[in-house]
């Protein structure tokens, strides 16, 4: 069967919907560290494919743009302005950033320490001249006057890592090119020699799939050459002064206290199957005027970490700057040896020292963890909360420390399961200290000190976010504010008070707070305290006016054995089921798992939040007539040490099935005219539903999927058992292997550069299989696109094939769907030669797939043996 797009060029949709896909987004906000200025930047909707099209060079994991030596294919903003935050909440005059040429493409702005700079990076299109495609600039908060801040054009920027940071307000320190650096290295007519993989020493290695790492000797020496920085220390007046030696630095961390740097960087061996982020790794301590104080630790090559969830690096990890002290560092390091599977108590130990310690001074044991160690938020010594977790248990606990008073014992504060939201106390609100740093703020009454913590607030009615004030002594708390409920969905987004010690007055509070209504776009408020007082700062207008008065509701529902279900109703303006009838009906998703009935029954969404069309952009059908199921949950269920995928293809089919029950119930969907559609894992859900349940769908959409679990042996989501390990239950799981049962028309859409597992082989894999029983099928390979997509050509070509198959299938449901069923029997003989003629070409699959049947064949003559 062709495709409906069988003429050549990519193609536009409806004008209804081309309308609401180019509305810019509105600008996002960055916070000033004193809390007393606000930024605005403003980005384009959509790149164009050119921008994707520009060569680069795919290293270790990275994609590199040569001509201006940083990643390849940022987005970037386009305009910046700034504003001062006056005293009744309202904000000053517009301050428009300006000085460099129209068309710049603005990268990497960050605040000066005390909010009276702006740094960033400014780069052009190609045919703008300007000596070198990236430029460091900054800019004066007050004036918006901005400038390069090199004053020689010969200094180039090395923007592959961490391109820069604050030293201080003053300093910055950069990562530059090495002024010795020449011509890249050419790839050599012959090959350095044939590529060797050995495992001599019988580790067990296990890795999922992966692309895009170091294939030779030639890509180790092209990484080598755009990864080598040469640091400098650069004054707001141009002075410049190289620190350390060039290495490839991946990491740039000064002090609080403005002494010392923190230097990280990787280093050879390379691996040919891992990213940098498992290289070799060093850790090293400078002062910020060049003198070396100590290597904190030289990790080798990490290519063995297992791949069950919580295993982790051996040795040092998670190295950090106490942010509430001069110059202390922590971190962690395991003691299961990284490996997760591995029963030990303490399983983490987080130790503490200062950067330089006195007469031999042994690091300081903070806390011993019997679960897996997340993060330490800090509050001036007085106390810190310490986060660990479990995986496989989704177990998660907060501990409280003194860690400055030995007397102090640990104490337990929250021990909850991390599925149930219901239970969620929320997360501390942080304030900037005088230095910049990050720390919990502690909130003054007239009865004590607390802390404040904010949440999403989830319950059985929705989400509604709250604030609450917690003695983290008792673990009292009390709700000091939370959102509307009828009409608004309101969120605390940032604390506004400023006070450098971090001791705020509860009646001095400054919050920043969005709110958002169904038919309200997002605005920003400032809410000032004790009255409360709300004051708008931002007044944005509804981006599609043509969809303002859609209608959203969230349903509540059950599967067959029980389990409570949630989906996001939309239905199009004006809609009424009573008089208008059923409507055609996508029902768009993405499977989650769960350890408990309970947490997969729990309602963790709003109907009062706006309803923003993305690159996803299911509910761009409303404009076309279409009633929208979105997100349905379609919980896979493992309970106690059942594991959730050996019940996956049930589990699923009875979610699906309620969904389409509920909106035929309803009245609002034709149980004929009901598609399907998910993007990666919603994909491979797609095509799953398809062949296992083809009465509940007339068509799907299925979005750079992963359809032969056997070519991703060593797990995938959350499974972590291997191929050979749960033979039948990858089988079971992968559409591929039953595309002679999937007899609805399935549209597969996949980007040609999909570097995750999801590469674009599995979509063109099951297009043959599809095509070689007479499936009704159409395969869209996107040039230059990765798993997600984002340039405007791409986008819009997906939205018009969509849109053709829903028009097609759905929509009209036409009788050609069954006429190519009823010939499907008739050319299963030359489907099935030409399907295991493609098989002989990919030895490695044709190997695997023998593996697993003999596999099975063993199996069942067991069973049968007994």
């Amino acid at each position: 069967m062709m495709c409906l797009s069988a003429a050549p060029g990519y193609r536009v949709p409806p004008k209804e919907i081309q309308e609401i896909m180019d509305v810019p987004p509105n600008p996002s906000y960055y916070v000033s560290p004193r809390r007393d200025r606000i930024m605005f930047l403003k980005r384009r909707a959509m790149p164009p494919l050119p921008e994707l099209a520009k060569p680069d060079k795919i290293l270790a994991g990275l994609r590199i743009d040569p001509s201006s030596n940083a990643r390849s294919r940022m987005s970037f903003y386009t305009w910046i302005s700034v504003h001062l935050l006056m005293d009744d909440g309202s904000l000053g005059p517009e301050k428009v950033v300006h000085g460099y040429l129209d068309g710049a493409k603005i990268n990497f702005i960050t605040w000066s320490p005390d909010g009276q700079h702006m740094a960033f990076t400014v780069r052009y299109g190609d045919e703008v001249s300007t000596g070198s495609n990236l430029a460091l600039w900054v800019a004066d908060a007050e004036s918006g006057q901005a400038r390069p801040l090199f004053k020689s054009t010969d200094i180039r920027l090395n923007a592959i890592f961490e391109l820069f940071v604050w030293v201080d307000n003053s300093t910055l320190l950069v990562c530059t090119v090495p002024s010795s650096r020449v011509d890249s290295p050419k790839k050599p007519l012959i090959p350095f020699g044939p590529r060797i993989r050995s495992n001599g020493q019988k580790n067990v290695i296990r890795m999922r799939a992966t692309k895009e790492m170091l294939k030779d000797l030639h890509e180790e020496e092209l990484f080598n050459y755009y990864a080598t920085s040469q640091l400098v220390l650069v004054s707001l007046d141009g002075i410049v002064m190289p620190v350390a030696s060039p290495a490839i630095y991946t990491s740039l961390n000064p002090s609080p206290d403005e002494k010392y740097l923190m230097l990280t960087s990787v280093h050879q061996p390379y691996s040919s199957i891992v990213s940098y982020k498992r290289f070799p790794r060093k850790v090293e301590l400078w002062t910020v005027d060049g003198r070396f104080v100590c290597e904190v630790c030289d990790l080798p090559l990490a290519e063995n970490i297992p791949i069950a969830p919580n295993s982790v690096r051996k040795g040092k990890r998670l190295i950090r700057w106490r942010p509430d002290m001069p110059s202390t560092l922590y971190w962690v390091e395991a003691q299961d040896g990284g490996d997760a599977n591995v029963e030990v108590s303490p399983r983490d130990i987080v130790y503490m020292e200062p950067a330089e310690p006195l007469n031999g001074e042994k690091p300081h044991v903070l806390l011993k963890l019997g679960l897996r160690y997340r993060k330490i938020s800090w509050c001036y010594g007085l106390h810190a909360l310490v986060y660990e977790y479990w995986h496989k248990t989704r177990r998660t606990r907060t501990w409280v420390i003194s860690p400055d008073c030995k007397e102090f014992s640990p104490r337990l504060l929250f021990d909850r399961s991390s599925e149930d939201a219901y239970s969620s106390p929320g997360s501390p609100m942080m304030c900037r200290t005088r230095a910049g740093t990050l720390v919990i703020a502690k909130i003054k009454t007239s009865e004590g000190t607390y802390i404040l913590m904010k949440g999403l607030g989830a319950t059985p009615k929705g989400s509604v976010p709250f604030l609450d004030l917690l003695d983290i002594t008792t673990g009292t708390k009390e709700r000091i504010w939370e959102s509307g409920k009828e009409k608004y969905y309101e969120s605390v987004l940032a604390l506004m008070s400023y006070y450098p010690e971090c001791e705020i007055q509860l009646n001095q509070l400054k919050l920043l707070i969005s709110k958002e209504s169904r038919s309200e776009a997002t605005q920003y408020y400032l809410s000032i305290w004790p009255d409360k007082r709300d004051v708008q700062i931002t007044s944005y207008p509804h981006p599609y006016p043509q969809l303002a008065s859609l209608q959203k509701e969230i349903i509540r529902y059950k599967r067959e054995d029980g389990v409570k279900l949630t989906a996001t109703l939309y239905m199009p303006p004006g809609y009424n089921p009573s008089k208008d009838g059923p409507l055609p009906c996508l029902i768009w998703s993405y499977p989650g798992e769960f350890k408990s009935r309970e947490a997969a029954g729990q309602v963790c969404r709003s109907p009062n939040k706006f309803a923003r069309i993305s690159n996803n952009f299911p509910l761009l059908w409303l404009a076309r007539g279409f009633v929208i199921l979105a997100d349905p949950t379609i919980p896979i269920i493992g309970e106690g040490d059942q594991e959730a995928n050996d019940r996956y293809i049930e589990q699923l089919i009875a979610s699906a099935e309620a969904a389409v029950n509920e909106v035929v119930r309803r009245g609002v969907a034709h149980r004929d005219k009901i598609a399907v559609g998910g993007h990666s894992y919603g994909a491979f859900m797609t095509a799953n539903l398809l062949a296992h349940a083809p009465h509940l769908f007339c068509c799907g959409i299925a979005r750079s999927g992963a359809y032969n679990r056997t070519l991703t042996p060593f797990g995938f989501q959350k499974e972590v058992r291997a191929l050979w390990e749960a033979t039948d239950t990858y089988i079971k799981m992968s559409p591929f292997m039953l595309a002679n049962k999937i007899k609805k028309p399935i549209l597969l859409i996949h980007g040609e550069e999909d570097s995750k597992v999801t590469t674009a082989m599995q979509s063109s894999q099951f297009y043959d299989a599809l095509k070689g029983h007479g499936a009704p099928c159409c395969l869209v390979i996107l040039p230059f696109v990765g798993h997600r997509y984002t340039a405007r050509e791409s986008i819009m070509h997906v939205i018009w094939e969509t849109d053709r198959w829903l028009q097609k299938y759905c929509a009209s449901n036409s009788r050609s769907t069954q006429v190519v069923e009823s010939s499907v029997e008739k050319t299963t003989q030359s489907a099935f030669e030409a399907l295991t003629l493609n098989f002989t070409k990919i030895s490695s699959l044709s190997k695997l797939i023998l593996l697993v049947l003999d596999h099975i064949g063993l199996m069942k003559f067991k069973s049968n043996s007994h």
